[in-house]
């Protein structure tokens, strides 16, 4: 899958359009096909590393932890796992979020 990541703090210029490894879901884990994604100040704010406190949050003290931005989304539910012994039931497969 493709994706806007970017391996250090700084302008818009850090970030870079590359391929990389589609996430499998852990237990009680979604995969959500994105059809929709947007930035905002949050992830302005953590691609630029400042204010400084951002990095001292867990965000990465030299270098971001988290190589992709983006907090919202709208998209599909693709998969999904289930801890053995667990019934669940997902109601709808469409789904808006904000993390």
């Amino acid at each position: 899958m493709k994706a806007i990541v970017y391996h250090k703090y700084g302008s818009p210029d850090v970030l870079e359009l590359k391929e990389v490894e589609k996430p499998t879901p852990k237990d009680d884990e979604v995969l959500v096909k994105i059809h929709a994604a947007s930035l905002n100040a949050y992830d302005w704010h953590v691609m630029r590393g400042k204010p400084f406190l951002v990095r001292l949050m867990g965000f990465g003290f030299l270098k971001p932890k988290k190589q992709i931005l983006g907090a919202d989304m709208a998209g599909r539910v693709e998969s999904f796992t289930i801890p053995s012994g667990e019934m669940k039931m997902i109601l709808f497969s469409l789904m808006f979020c904000l993390i």
